[in-house]
């Protein structure tokens, strides 16, 4: 990205354009190695790469897909921006001051809320409540 003077690399997936100025591919089996690589992270707004990029404590420049139908990936963006967790880029033409805003300010750290779903699901199973009565019964 020669106007960020910042070496980068690119996944294009099965997109249509083809960059020029940055080395790109495709697919890879895991992102891992280009994440311990990366000092910032670009990507799309779907859930599943934020939080992958977020959990990895990497600086994550977000940008949502205005063609979406139902508007879930500015949700999840605008909450995350809003607490501080990433920067989302509402517009192509502006990312790269969203990528500068990155570099330079302090993105508080992702902790994702402890799963306790075991738990539920085994108290459903054996028939008892968070209080530890039993009487509830399967398909009641």
């Amino acid at each position: 990205m020669p106007s960020l003077r910042t070496p980068g690399v690119m996944q294009i997936g099965h997109g249509r354009y083809i960059p020029v100025n940055v080395p790109y591919f495709r697919f890879a089996p895991s992102l891992g190695s280009y994440y311990e690589q990366s000092s910032l992270v670009i990507a799309h707004g779907g859930l599943g790469i934020t939080m992958e990029v977020l959990r990895r404590g990497l600086p994550l420049v977000s940008v949502s897909n205005p063609d979406r139908y139902d508007n879930h990936q500015e949700e999840l963006l605008s909450s995350m921006s809003e607490e501080g967790y990433l920067v989302w880029c509402r517009h192509l033409d502006k990312l790269k001051e969203a990528i500068e805003t990155a570099q330079t300010m302090h993105l508080r750290h992702y902790e994702p809320p402890k799963c306790e779903i075991h738990l539920i699901i085994h108290e459903f199973l054996s028939g008892r409540d968070r209080t530890g009565r039993t009487g509830r019964q399967v398909g009641n």
